[in-house]
C-alpha cells in the first residue's frame, strides 16, 4: 500500500500537520483524509478515533476556541478544512510540559490538503479568514459536557496573533477566565494534565 500522508512535526512536541496525497485525473481527485493504519503513529497507544464531528462558521474573521477536554475525556483532534480558509491553532497546557502555554498556528484550506494533529494536552481553536468555512474533526474521545475547559482566546498571556481583526467570538469562548496570575496559570495547566 502507497502511503497517502505526509507527516511533519511542528515546533510543539506532539503537533503535527498531515499533508494528504490527492490521486489526480481530468475528472478531478480522490483523497483519504483519514486512515488508521497510516496515521497510528500519531494516536496515543490503545485508541482509536471514535467521533467524527463537522462545523460551519460563516463569517470572516470569527474565532472559535480555544477548547479542550480535561481527563479521563482528553482527547487527540485530526482537524482539516473542506471549505474556505482558517487560521488553525494549538495550545500546549499540559501541567509539566516545557513548551506550556506556546502555541502553534498553521493555514487550513480545502485548496491546501492538509489537516493539524492537536494531541491530549493542547486546546485548540481557529480563526476563519474566509466566509462559509467547514471543518471536519476526528476525535479519540466522545464530547464530555463535564470535561469541557478552555482558554480565552484573547489571553495576553497565551497572546495568540490572529491574522485579521476578530468579527465574532461566542460569548462562552469571551468568558473564560484570563490567566492573570502565576496561580491560575499554573490550575489550567493542571486541569489539562
Amino acid at each position: 500500500m502507497s502511503g497517502r500522508f505526509t507527516i511533519e512535526p511542528t515546533p510543539l512536541a506532539g503537533v503535527f500537520t498531515v499533508a494528504r496525497r490527492p490521486r489526480c485525473d481530468d475528472r478531478g481527485f480522490l483523497e483519504r483524509l483519514f486512515c488508521e493504519y497510516e496515521l497510528a503513529p500519531l494516536l496515543p497507544p490503545g485508541q482509536r478515533i471514535v467521533q467524527v464531528n463537522r462545523s460551519l462558521t460563516r463569517g470572516a474573521g470569527t474565532v472559535r476556541g480555544m477548547h479542550f477536554q480535561r481527563p479521563p475525556h482528553a482527547e487527540l483532534k485530526v482537524v482539516t478544512c473542506l471549505r474556505g480558509s482558517v487560521f488553525d491553532v494549538a495550545v500546549d497546557v499540559r501541567a509539566d510540559s516545557p513548551t506550556r502555554l506556546l502555541w502553534h498556528g498553521v493555514v487550513l484550506s480545502a485548496d491546501r490538503h492538509e489537516a493539524l494533529v492537536i494531541p491530549e494536552g493542547f486546546a485548540h481553536g481557529f480563526q476563519t479568514l474566509t466566509t462559509d468555512c467547514e471543518l471536519l474533526y476526528f476525535h479519540t474521545a466522545a464530547w464530555s459536557p463535564d470535561a469541557e475547559a478552555g482558554l480565552n482566546p484573547l489571553d495576553p498571556a497565551v497572546g495568540i496573533r490572529w491574522p485579521q481583526p476578530i468579527t465574532g467570538l461566542s460569548d462562552r469562548d469571551r468568558l473564560h477566565p484570563l490567566l492573570a496570575t502565576t496561580d491560575e496559570a499554573c490550575r489550567v495547566r493542571q486541569e489539562a494534565a
